[in-house]
């Protein structure tokens, strides 16, 4: 693809079902379901959600007798920067930094982890 394709935001449904295909594979909708905790959701409440995402241009389909079987067409990094650039601005008002030291706060990143981002940024500088 010559650029990055923006996809609209998604839903908790809708990402739940990206999920799974990018876990899983392609899948039919019945088998879909099967991934689900009961109570699972009604075939057509999946079905509907599905082709929503087929419409956003994150899914696409194969046509195997008169089902589908859908694959996803977008990726998790077609989502991550700007779903993590969200929770940033809507929570740590636009600062990077601050979310970070909420992580740490929180103990969700350890002292060798930060060493380890430092280490990336660090060598990225010298490289660019």
């Amino acid at each position: 693809m010559a650029g990055k394709q923006k996809y609209k935001r998604l839903t908790e449904k809708e990402t739940q079902i990206m999920r799974l295909l990018w876990e899983h594979g392609p899948m039919f909708v019945r088998e879909m379901l099967e991934y689900y905790e009961e109570p699972r959701p009604h075939f057509n409440t999946v079905s509907t959600t599905v082709r929503i995402l087929e419409e956003k241009g994150c899914v696409g389909h194969e046509a195997v007798g008169s089902a589908h079987r859908y694959h996803a067409v977008a990726q998790p990094a077609d989502f991550r920067s700007r779903s993590l650039a969200e929770v940033v601005r809507s929570f740590f008002n636009n600062s990077y930094a601050s979310a970070v030291s909420a992580l740490v706060e929180d103990e969700k990143i350890s002292v060798d982890e930060l060493r380890h981002i430092i280490d990336m940024v660090e060598k990225r500088g010298k490289e660019g």
